[in-house]
């Protein structure tokens, strides 16, 4: 089934955390797509009581998009840590806590990690995964998932990123995302895959018409 196009102009970002406005920005930027954030709409967030990534996308794109009525693209993204059984998955934001505090979160990987003696690389794999998708204010709905898969290692390095990617080496690099140049890390993440597969099906620019 061909998915439906996105036509523009305009384009709600459902999500109150910077660091992930900042990156879907970045994304759709060379597209000319105008974005606006939930946040700067006063639209609520809602509960994520899906129990994957994916369900989680829908639901808040959805909501977005009915309180807006404008078309919304909502992202649900977390870290995956083979040896915790996908652990903190769809809870990654949560593990942080009320106060987002990711420091705390990535140490609670290292101890987790620890307890179950994976110490060395091959003990501390993960993936990075993220489901986007673009709902409409009449309720259809288009999803994509991207991955990235690395290992883990302590302590965190850089300053860059945001969340868990200080820990987070991708496969084929030596340096974590939080050590990345975000344009270097736009081109090989979780994100940046889900939006690629994104683009190329359902986004068009308002210029395109």
């Amino acid at each position: 089934m061909t998915a439906r196009l996105f036509i523009g102009p305009k384009l709600v970002v459902a999500s109150h955390n910077k660091g992930k406005l900042r990156e879907i920005a970045d994304l759709l930027a060379p597209l000319g797509i105008e974005t606006v954030s939930a946040a700067d709409l006063g639209l609520a967030e809602p509960e994520e009581t899906g129990s994957t990534f994916e369900a989680n996308a829908i639901l808040k794109a959805r909501a977005a998009a009915m309180a807006s009525r404008w078309p919304a693209l909502a992202d649900d993204s977390g870290l995956s840590v083979d040896a915790l059984d996908g652990a903190p998955g769809i809870f990654s934001a949560r593990w942080a806590g009320p106060s987002k505090d990711f420091h705390a979160a990535m140490q609670r990987i290292e101890d987790a990690l620890l307890e179950k003696g994976a110490t060395r690389p091959e003990q501390r794999g993960a993936s990075f995964v993220c489901a986007l998708a673009l709902a409409w204010p009449d309720d259809h709905v288009e999803v994509f998932e991207g991955r990235v898969t690395g290992t883990l290692v302590w302590p965190p390095r850089g300053n860059h990123g945001f969340g868990y990617d200080p820990i987070f080496v991708a496969d084929g690099s030596s340096e974590t995302f939080g050590e990345m140049d975000p344009a270097a890390k736009h081109a090989i993440s979780h994100r940046a895959r889900a939006f690629a597969a994104l683009t190329e099906q359902v986004l068009k620019t308002h210029e395109d018409d």
